[in-house]
């Protein structure tokens, strides 16, 4: 069975502790290995050599939470320039998520 991947934002982040998770943010800040990401708070990243994430672009993570709430990223998706996102539904989406968790991850597996 695939893994799962439930869409978060920072203010989830303790909650998905050592899990694997979706993200989708702001790119504000790079710094050789590291960047920090807009998700409804701030999130430091640690990339991979494949990340090619560029300021004020919108990006898709797949990481895995660490236990300082930083996240290792596992891949890397360039969404282009944030203002193409609605940032709006994609906050919904990970609203709806939670709410009605049992449709997307089951809360004792995470």
């Amino acid at each position: 069975m695939a893994e799962v991947t439930p869409r978060i934002t920072a203010p989830y982040l303790e909650q998905f502790s050592h899990n694997i998770v979706r993200i989708t943010g702001k790119v504000r800040q790079l710094r050789g290995e590291q960047a920090t990401i807009d998700a409804a708070g701030s999130i430091t990243v640690h990339l991979t050599r494949d990340s090619h994430l560029q300021l004020n672009h919108a990006v898709e993570l797949i990481g895995k939470v660490q236990q300082d709430l930083s996240v290792r990223v596992l891949t890397a998706t360039d969404l282009g320039p944030e203002g193409s996102i609605d940032f709006a539904a994609i906050d919904a989406i990970v609203d709806a998520t939670h709410r009605y968790h049992e449709i997307f991850y089951n809360k004792g597996e995470q």
